[in-house]
């Protein structure tokens, strides 16, 4: 079984402007991305960037790079743009690593892509973690997914979900003891057939409401592949505290 990943990578961040060419102990966060997904058995890695700065940048450390539009919505309209400018067939399997996970581990971006391999009835696969305490069980920046008993998803929510009814105080012996919420994992397998509908689709009212373009695949009737991550994945990098937090793992051997 044969997969592409792709790292779609915006110059432009509101909460850390020039993300991807942020240095990490003497490589820019994008070179990261890329060295970990090289890792991988993906036969292809390329870069999908709007912007000339990281284009030149991938093309100093002999990365892959594919100039895409500006006007993208989404880094899975840039995935499309991709597989298209590749003439790539409709059951290719493409993989999304976001370019800001300098730490993602190889072998989750091999698991996605297999069980997409795996799974006929899914159009999209995708996988998620135990969320362990209530910070992050509350927190809407931690998006939460529920499963069906085959591991394909019901829902992707900001919500704290599952929310059991008597759940009240004593919150984190509550989630440790019966309750098994999961934090979902932003890394996706799609196959290129799926990606070609989605470009078509106009936003769906769940997605607009939540923000997670992933309830758009649900909207339409295509089933998401679920599973818990064969490996842990270090969060990413969306603000300055984040990008000092990689530093120091990194510094200390990590990646």
């Amino acid at each position: 079984m044969s997969f592409t990943v792709v790292i779609p990578a915006r110059f432009s961040s509101t909460r850390l402007p020039g993300k991807p060419l942020r240095d990490i102990v003497g490589k820019t966060m994008i070179e990261r991305v890329y060295r970990q997904a090289c890792l991988s058995q993906a036969e292809r890695v390329i870069i999908a960037t709007d912007d000339q700065r990281i284009a030149d940048v991938v093309a100093a450390f002999g990365g892959e790079c594919c100039m895409t539009s500006d006007s993208h919505q989404s880094g899975t309209d840039r995935l499309q743009e991709v597989a298209k400018k590749l003439v790539l067939p409709g059951d290719h399997i493409l993989v999304n690593v976001q370019g800001d996970e300098p730490l993602i581990p190889p072998q989750v971006i091999d698991q996605v892509a297999n069980n997409l391999a795996a799974q006929a009835s899914a159009g999209v696969a995708t996988l998620c973690e135990p969320i362990l305490d209530d910070a992050n069980f509350a927190n809407p920046n931690v998006v939460k997914v529920v499963a069906d008993a085959q591991g394909m998803a019901l829902y992707f929510s900001r919500a704290p979900v599952p929310w059991p009814r008597d759940f009240q105080e004593n919150r984190v012996a509550a989630i440790s003891a019966t309750l098994q919420p999961m934090r979902h994992i932003g890394i996706y397998a799609y196959r290129v057939a799926q990606l070609d509908k989605f470009v078509t689709w106009p936003v769906a009212p769940l997605e607009s409401i939540e923000c997670l373009e992933q309830l758009r695949f649900m909207w339409h009737g295509e089933r998401i592949h679920v599973a818990a991550a064969v490996a842990e994945v270090p969060g990413g990098v969306d603000t300055e505290a984040d990008l000092q937090r990689v530093i120091a793992l990194v510094e200390g051997g990590a990646g």
